[in-house]
């Protein structure tokens, strides 16, 4: 029996075969059941560290453990083996994109600049150098922006960071990037069937380089775009295809958005380091995707 928030046995069978053996430099590791359970007690709750409960152990073993694995990435190789074989007979894999604007709180402010000790292998903030955290100002004040794909059963398999105030445009190419479904057998997948998303993606670059990676998309058209194309009239071509059925599947990646937002370490930024936030939201991911692939009687392991 687990408590809550913490590992079931069935997600403890799954995870164990995934994890580090042995640390870099010898020794033993503190029993990982413990400190991934007090990890993802102190995701989803939000407190602080120190304030996580003694059963844990040391809350600084706990923070050190999230800490190394996110610099040498551990969390993001975790997230994508989960995925192992998950599209598996689908003949049209389809993948939603989408963003969310997230608050930072104002102990995520004030971290030195200069690169955290040891290689972060993680992919980090994008945009300009001045934003090297993925921090900025938006409507919603202090915020960094979330950048997330997800499958049709709302399951996140790529992200990425900017800082609040940037185009969802900005970190697109990030989340494409990022998308990697693993196979038993030859390269993991990369490459979508059909790509889902809302008007802030109806951009030229966007739609041609979709079609060049022979990836259908279903992305309205934007109003001005619409205006534009009838003003020139035949020399304005023809109106991208649009599926309106197809495109109600676009929740998926919403519903995705709103289950990472169930982890408070997610949906309110605490961490100074984007990286050490990029593993928050990896850890989540492990989470969402141990508790789906458990209650799928089909998946075996």
């Amino acid at each position: 029996m687990s408590a809550r928030f913490e590992l079931t046995d069935a997600e403890w069978v799954l995870l164990q075969p995934l994890l580090p053996q042995d640390p870099p430099r010898g020794g033993r590791w503190r029993d990982h059941r413990t400190v991934i359970s007090g990890i993802l007690f102190r995701e989803r709750t939000g407190i602080q560290w120190r304030d996580l409960p003694s059963r844990f152990g040391n809350w600084q073993t706990v923070y050190q453990r999230k800490r190394r694995w996110a610099l040498d990435g551990t969390w993001q190789r975790i997230a994508e083996r989960l995925r192992l074989g998950a599209d598996d007979g689908d003949p049209d894999w389809t993948v939603g994109i989408d963003s969310t604007v997230v608050r930072a709180h104002q102990h995520a402010a004030g971290a030195r600049h200069r690169p955290p000790a040891g290689p972060v292998k993680t992919l980090t903030a994008t945009g300009p150098a001045t934003e090297p955290e993925a921090l900025g100002r938006s409507r919603g004040g202090f915020s960094t922006k979330l950048h997330l794909a997800a499958d049709l059963r709302s399951r996140p398999i790529s992200r990425s960071l900017t800082a609040g105030q940037r185009h969802d445009r900005i970190g697109y190419d990030q989340v494409m990037a990022g998308i990697r479904m693993p196979r038993r057998r030859g390269r993991p997948r990369t490459r979508p069937d059909r790509l889902l998303g809302d008007k802030a993606y109806s951009v030229a670059a966007i739609r041609t380089g979709l079609r060049r990676r022979g990836i259908a998309a279903t992305i309205p058209e934007r109003r001005d775009q619409q205006k534009n194309r009838l003003k020139r009239g035949s020399r304005g071509g023809r109106p991208p295809a649009f599926d309106p059925d197809r495109y109600r599947q676009r929740n998926t990646v919403e519903r995705a958005v709103s289950k990472l937002k169930q982890f408070r370490a997610v949906a309110t930024r605490y961490d100074k380091r984007a990286f050490m936030y990029l593993a928050t939201v990896d850890i989540a991911t492990i989470k969402i995707w141990l508790r789906d692939l458990t209650k799928d009687p089909l998946h075996t392991t």
